[in-house]
């Protein structure tokens, strides 16, 4: 046989092997079988490399580290799941559903949740072009050079009974299994190196790899449950996407199943829940799904969430431990926060070490004393905190801990404000703050500084060459050529990376501020509203602040507190004044309700108010609370009170909900 015509038979051979493996679960050769065909291809690739296919299982690990990742724009957004924490609100969740779509009973495809990553694969034509990170959830990272070393994942989709489209997006979660992941730390352990703290850390570590060689050591797998765009085909459901997934050769969850209506829903969440330890991998939840893809259609999303889906999250695992000792954190703006220090407990997947106690009340509360056995758990499987003292258990001599009145870093007396819970340090010069606000201003979502990282921070701020937050625009490169472990090379690249960061957005800059309750959500629909003008914002009022959808008291207060400090306004100045650009905000000129304003009285059918404002926003408009001249619509439900009135004084026109259905869905009013 010519070698052209054995290396395409052998990618076919290896090909249908790897899905007998990954999707079928059963394999009809043995691993070492598997073996010897994949070094006759390699072999023979080497031989011939005139017919070497970048699409040949070989090929799956580069041979180039890439210097960077490069982002990608997701084409549809990779929404997040809305969570019900109890049975209860999964009811509530499909009585809203069945109440929107005016349908009963539902049909609903159910999955278990998986604790990984979630990624995009793009297909074109069949072949692998692009892998990504979930990232924000409109742009990710390119780990393409990453997600090729994952065996499960096909590089060809298969074609035998059904053609892939044209493109497909198709999302999925990447994961390692407990037992792989117990024998990862132990290599590690053997070498080293710091073993991973959960599956979790491990995976996405693994893919954040610049080079491929180091995640193809990894014992990643992966499972794909949702689409992104497709050309070239269409679904009636769920269901018959997932089933031509598996056709085409990507790993779908065995345990995904069809459940009618919220008693099947419950029944499923709870047996999946009795089944999670017993599983191969982590999990922290289940995942319901509207199978009908026109009933998703017609129920739409929110601006971060569809209205079609719900996570259902499993209670927090817990288990008993000994507090050791009781350490005071101090944050980026001054918080000293007590955090218990524990006897080692594995709980979920994760060995605890530490647990939050919150603040000083939190602690009276529940009496907490150095040396006591405590229940703790996982609350959300992610922050570990301490539910209550088992008291039966407490040694003789102990005393309720109390926050020292002197903060821990730099001595100086802290404060607590009159109806607030956390205790401050009062010295804004605090070693520790300074730290916090540095790494915050250089974070991924700030201005995402990438070599600026703690230890650096921290070497930088005690050899006073970093003092706040603009400070870091003025940095040489002789300053970190002084530092340990720190040469040419790498100082050359930091510096390149402030400078690159100084072209940023508005939102990115007033994240990377720090001000209190301003997260990133916050940031955004500030740029939005002031539309990018710095300047503006910082004269702003709190009356105005209070206006702006999403923007209460509380945020309004702190943001105006932060701008009328004026180290804070000369810190940002000193920012512009060496090089920082906030890039021009670009409006989207095809939002259909761009700029209008829209206010809600009395009790709507369709929709919660929230959500009808979610609606508004996401087609460009805005929405108050208070009737003016600027107001577009006035929608009135059941039950309008006193606004209506008010505008009919105005001229304001007044819509029913079904006329706001008919704007919302880009049709005329007649």
């Amino acid at each position: 046989m010519k070698p052209a015509q054995r290396i395409a038979d052998l990618l076919e051979i290896i090909r249908d092997h790897n899905y007998r493996y990954y999707i079928l679960n059963n394999p009809v050769i043995s691993d070492g079988e598997y073996d010897i065909l994949f070094r006759e291809l390699e072999s023979l690739e080497k031989e011939h490399p005139q017919y070497l296919n970048a699409q040949s299982p070989t090929q799956r690990v580069g041979s180039t580290p890439i210097g960077e990742f490069a982002t990608v724009k997701h084409e549809v957004p990779m929404l997040s799941l809305a969570n019900a924490m109890n049975q209860e609100e999964l009811i509530a969740f499909h009585n809203r559903t069945a109440k929107s779509l005016q349908l009963e009973p539902l049909t609903y495809v159910a999955e278990p949740k998986l604790d990984g990553l979630g990624v995009e694969l793009v297909y074109k034509d069949g072949y692998l072009v692009n892998g990504s990170t979930r990232g924000d959830g409109t742009t990710g990272e390119d780990i393409t050079h990453n997600l090729k070393t994952i065996r499960a994942i096909p590089l060809k989709l298969r074609e035998k009974e059904k053609t892939p489209p044209a493109l497909i997006e198709v999302r999925g979660e990447v994961f390692i299994e407990k037992n792989d992941f117990l024998q990862l730390n132990k290599r590690r352990q053997k070498e080293n190196k710091v073993p991973f703290a959960n599956p979790r850390n491990a995976a996405a570590g693994s893919l954040r790899q610049l080079d491929p060689a180091v995640t193809s050591t990894r014992p990643l797998s992966i499972f794909c449950y949702e689409s992104g765009l497709i050309n070239g085909e269409t679904f009636e459901s769920h269901l018959h996407f997932l089933e031509a997934l598996r056709i085409w050769g990507l790993p779908v969850n065995p345990l995904i199943q069809i459940v009618n209506n919220y008693h099947e829903v419950i029944k499923y969440h709870k047996r999946l829940e009795q089944q999670r330890n017993q599983l191969p991998y982590e999990i922290d939840g289940s995942v319901f799904k509207i199978n009908d893809y026109a009933q998703r259609k017609k129920l739409g999303s929110r601006s971060r969430s569809p209205r079609w889906a719900v996570a259902g999250k499993f209670k927090a695992q817990q288990a008993t431990t000994i507090i050791k000792n009781i350490e005071v954190q101090v944050g980026r703006t001054g918080a000293l926060t007590p955090v218990a220090t524990l006897d080692p407990i594995f709980i979920s997947g994760v060995t605890v070490k530490k647990a939050t106690l919150h603040n000083q009340d939190e602690i009276d509360r529940k009496g907490i004393c150095i040396g006591d056995t405590v229940l703790i758990e996982r609350a959300g499987d992610v922050i570990p905190k301490i539910v209550k003292v088992i008291k039966e258990k407490r040694p003789d001599n102990v005393t309720p801990f109390r926050i020292p009145k002197d903060c821990p870093i730099c001595s100086h007396k802290s404060y607590r404000q009159a109806g607030k819970a956390i205790w401050r340090c009062g010295n804004i010069a605090c070693p520790k703050q300074i730290k916090g606000k540095i790494e915050h201003f250089a974070s991924k979502m700030a201005l995402n500084i990438d070599g600026l990282g703690v230890k650096i921070i921290d070497q930088l701020v005690e050899e006073r060459r970093l003092s706040s937050i603009d400070s870091i625009f003025a940095l040489k490169k002789e300053q970190l050529e002084s530092l340990d472990r720190f040469g040419s090379k790498s100082a050359e690249n930091l510096i390149l990376s402030i400078q690159k960061s100084k072209n940023t957005s508005f939102s990115r800059f007033v994240y990377g501020l720090g001000i209190r309750n301003v997260g990133e959500h916050i940031a955004k629909i500030l740029e939005k509203y002031f539309k990018g003008n710095l300047r503006i914002f910082i004269l702003t009022s709190k009356e105005e602040l209070e206006t702006i959808e999403g923007i209460g008291s509380i945020v309004a207060t702190e943001i105006i507190q932060f701008f009328s400090n004026q180290s804070n306004i000369k810190i940002i100045q000193n920012c512009l004044n060496q090089g920082v650009k906030i890039a021009a905000f670009k409006e989207n000129l095809y939002d259909p309700l761009l700029s209008q304003i829209f206010v809600f009285t009395g009790s709507l059918k369709q929709f919660t108010r929230s959500e009808a404002k979610e609606r508004v926003s996401a087609l460009g408009a805005k929405t108050s609370s208070s009737i003016s001249k600027k107001t577009n619509y006035v929608v009135s439900g059941s039950d309008s009170g006193s606004k209506i009135n008010k505008a009919k004084k105005l001229n304001v026109p007044i819509i029913t909900e079904s006329e706001f259905l008919r704007i919302i869905n880009n049709d005329k009013i007649d």
